[in-house]
């Protein structure tokens, strides 16, 4: 054979397995994932309804995996620090967001925050803890019909929040757009600290996560229950009506966790976690753990999740609007 024959033959045999390797590259690192700890930021302190649906994913999902998942709590400016440093991530599928929902609504409140929406892509609920309407354990109002009446004589309601922009912010705003309540929030640093203005008379009432709001309700006997503002009413609490039942079908709303990730993301990778929570909030000893506390597992698709996203950010979309809920 002549010797430019074996050369370009040689060249061209080269060259296809290089064309191979190209092609082959992405999908091999793929198919190794994971091969090394995968971290779950939590943009909130440890102990609260984020943190702890987090953890039950985080261990959930590890044991799916097959790899150590981390939780890295990253606390600040109502979840944004936590976000952008998920946002900013390599999407390589080793880094996500225990998302909330100021992941829909901070970029509809905040003068600015330092990404983009969608910097950050939906892929699974992880559960929620149904918001709890509580009043004083002296209070007269036994319902939230009763609530709602009364606040539109005189002057209205305080209605404790945990800043702008948090889920009972939403609530009030709802009850005032959507049924003419007169509520006034009242922002405090922390649902902790809310909580603490309910209990001392300081405000007509607040909403708060079942996870906090039911120790007060069932072992101290501090807070007077209203409703709960899903659409199911709470596990651990099945006596409180739902305040669709009572007649409120728009307040629905909840302090929920899901994840997010990082922008560019593979969808195999992203189909894998999916599936791994899902699989974890279906194990009925983490499913009674959480439901033990007020928290509802969900888990799902990663369609389902998206369709959720979407809905919440048209639907609270409108409340911002309409209430004028920007920071000035």
């Amino acid at each position: 054979m002549h010797k430019t024959t074996r050369f370009a033959r040689s060249l061209y045999a080269s060259a296809a397995l290089i064309t191979l390797l190209m092609v082959a590259g992405p999908a091999s690192a793929e198919d190794k994932w994971p091969s090394k700890t995968i971290r779950f930021v939590v943009p909130f302190s440890a102990g609260g309804a984020n943190d702890l649906m987090a953890r039950a994913a985080a261990e959930g999902a590890s044991k799916a995996l097959g790899q150590t998942v981390l939780i890295d709590n990253r606390p600040g400016a109502g979840g944004t620090v936590g976000a952008e440093i998920v946002a900013r991530s390599a999407p390589d599928g080793y880094t996500f967001l225990i998302s909330a929902a100021g992941v829909i609504s901070n970029s509809m409140i905040k003068k600015s925050i330092p990404f983009k929406d969608d910097a950050l892509v939906p892929v699974v609920m992880i559960g929620l803890a149904p918001s709890v309407i509580v009043v004083p354990r002296n209070s007269p109002y036994n319902n939230l019909r009763e609530f709602v009446e009364a606040s539109k004589k005189g002057n209205g309601f305080n209605f404790a929040t945990a800043g702008t922009g948090s889920t009972p912010h939403f609530v009030a705003e709802i009850l005032n757009v959507k049924y003419g309540a007169k509520l006034q929030p009242i922002p405090y640093k922390s649902g902790g600290e809310s909580t603490t203005a309910v209990l001392g008379g300081q405000v007509e009432g607040t909403s708060e996560a079942s996870i906090i709001a039911l120790p007060h309700i069932l072992h101290e006997g501090k807070f007077k229950p209203l409703a709960t503002t899903w659409t199911q009413r709470i596990s651990a609490y099945p006596q409180l009506s739902t305040a669709t039942e009572q007649g409120f079908a728009d307040l629905q709303i909840a302090h929920w966790a899901g994840v997010h990730a990082p922008k560019g993301t593979p969808d195999a990778i992203m189909d894998k976690v999916a599936a791994a929570v899902d699989q974890a909030m279906r194990d009925p000893a983490t499913a009674a753990k959480l439901k033990e506390v007020g928290i509802e597992p969900i888990g799902g698709t990663r369609a389902e999740f998206n369709k959720f996203v979407n809905t919440e950010r048209r639907r609270l979309g409108e409340i911002v609007k309409a209430a004028k809920m920007q920071e000035k």
